[in-house]
C-alpha cells in the first residue's frame, strides 16, 4: 500500500458512490454538475491558502527557510555598511579632538558592525541541509551567535564603565566639543536605525540572534547620547558631565543586557510562547476524528518552529485512516502556529474499557 503524497491529499477525491446515468441527458448534466461543484471546491481551497499562504511540500519549506535566511543576511550587510560608514566619521572626529568618550563609541560601533560575522556564519550554516549527524540541520548555530551577541554586549558594558571611570579620576579637556556632539548624534542616529532594522527582521523570522543583535546596537546609540551630553557638559566647562553621564548609560546597558541575556537564554533552552502551545492545542481538538490531544511539544530550531504531538483517534479505524487523520493534525497546525515548518504527530488508539494500555512496555523506560 503506497502513502498518500503528502501535501496532496486533501486535493484528490474518490467518487466511489458514482451512480450510473439512465440517459445521455441525466450523464451529462450529472457530470457537468460534477465539474462545476469539484471547481468551486478548488476555488475555495486555493482561496483559503492565497488568504493564509503557507506550503506542505519539503522543497517549500525549505524555500521558505532559505529565504528568512536571506532577509537575516540581507539584515547584516545594510547593518554593516551602515555602521561601518558610521564607525569611520567618528575615527576622523576622534583623531581631530582627542576625545576619549567618542572614541569609546567608535569601539562600540565598530565591534557591533563586526556582530554581523558570527550572525553571518549562522545563517550560512542554517541554510545547509540535515545529516545524519546533524539529523535537525544547523539551525541552532543562530543560537550560538546569540551567545557571542550578548558577550559583545557585556563587553561593551565592561568598557562603557572603564571609560567613565577613568574620565572620572582622570579628568582630561576635550577639543572641539561642537564636531564631538555631531559626531556622537550621528552614532545615534546610526545605531537606532539598525536597531529598529535589525529588531524587525528578526521577529519576522523569528530570530532571536538578530533581535539581540538589534539591542546590542540600541546600547551602542545609548552610549552616543552620553558622549552628546557630555561634549555639552565640557562646552558649559563642566568636565565631569561626561563621565558621570556615561556611568548611567552603563546602567542603561545592563538593563538591555539583562533583557537580550534573557531572550537568547530562553531560546537555548527551548523556551516558546505559550500562546503558541494554546494556539496548536486548539487546532487540533478542531481536527475530525481527533478525540484528545497528548503530549505537546514545541521547540525552535533556528527561526524556524517544530513540533511533535500525540493524538488520540478512535482505535477501530483503518490504518489508512489513522494517517489521514495525522496528516490533518499537521495541515492544521501549520495554518495555527507560525513560522512552523514541520510537525512529527503521532495518533494513539483510544483503548477500549476491558484492553491493556499498549504503552505499558514502555513504563520500564520513564524517569522515576
Amino acid at each position: 500500500m503506497s502513502p498518500v503524497p503528502h501535501g496532496r491529499h486533501e486535493h484528490e477525491h474518490e467518487h466511489e458512490d458514482d451512480r450510473e446515468p439512465t440517459d445521455d441527458h441525466e450523464h451529462h448534466h450529472s457530470h457537468e454538475h460534477g465539474r462545476a461543484e469539484g471547481r468551486l471546491a478548488r476555488l475555495r481551497h486555493r482561496l483559503g491558502h492565497v488568504l493564509t499562504p503557507h506550503s506542505h511540500e519539503s522543497a517549500d519549506k525549505l524555500d521558505a527557510a532559505l529565504e528568512s535566511s536571506a532577509q537575516g543576511m540581507r539584515a547584516l550587510w545594510v547593518s554593516l555598511v551602515v555602521l561601518g560608514a558610521t564607525a569611520v566619521v567618528q575615527a576622523v572626529i576622534v583623531a581631530v579632538s582627542g576625545s576619549v568618550a567618542l572614541l569609546g563609541d567608535t569601539v562600540h560601533n565598530a565591534a557591533d558592525a563586526l556582530t554581523a560575522l558570527p550572525l553571518g556564519v549562522a545563517f550560512v550554516l542554517g541554510r545547509r541541509a540535515a545529516t545524519r549527524r546533524f539529523t535537525y540541520g544547523y539551525g541552532r548555530a543562530e543560537d550560538l551567535a546569540g551567545l557571542v551577541i550578548v558577550a559583545t554586549i557585556a563587553a561593551s558594558a565592561v568598557f562603557a564603565a572603564w571609560t567613565a571611570v577613568d574620565r572620572l579620576l582622570h579628568p582630561r579637556q576635550m577639543e572641539h566639543p561642537g564636531a564631538v556632539a555631531a559626531a556622537a548624534v550621528l552614532g545615534f542616529l546610526g545605531n537606532e536605525w539598525v536597531a529598529r532594522y535589525r529588531t524587525r527582521v528578526g521577529r519576522r523570522i523569528g530570530s532571536a540572534a538578530l533581535v539581540a543583535d538589534g539591542l546590542h546596537a540600541r546600547t551602542d546609540g545609548f552610549t552616543s547620547l552620553a558622549v552628546l551630553l557630555g561634549a555639552g557638559g565640557a562646552a558649559l566647562g563642566w568636565q565631569l558631565a561626561d563621565p558621570v553621564v556615561g556611568l548611567l548609560i552603563t546602567a542603561a546597558i545592563a538593563l538591555v543586557l539583562r533583557d537580550a541575556a534573557r531572550e537568547v537564554f530562553h531560546r537555548v533552552m527551548d523556551a516558546v510562547d505559550p500562546a503558541l502551545v494554546d494556539a496548536a492545542d486548539e487546532a487540533l481538538r478542531t481536527v475530525p476524528g481527533v478525540t484528545g490531544v497528548g503530549e505537546l511539544r514545541l521547540r525552535w530550531i533556528g527561526h524556524r518552529l517544530r513540533a511533535e504531538v500525540s493524538i488520540v483517534i478512535d482505535g477501530h479505524l483503518s490504518v489508512r485512516d489513522g494517517h489521514r487523520i495525522a496528516v490533518e493534525a499537521e495541515h492544521a497546525l501549520l495554518h495555527a502556529v507560525p513560522k512552523l515548518t514541520a510537525a512529527l504527530v503521532h495518533a494513539d488508539a483510544a483503548p477500549a474499557a476491558d484492553e491493556r494500555d499498549p504503552h505499558h512496555v514502555l513504563a520500564h523506560h520513564a524517569p522515576a
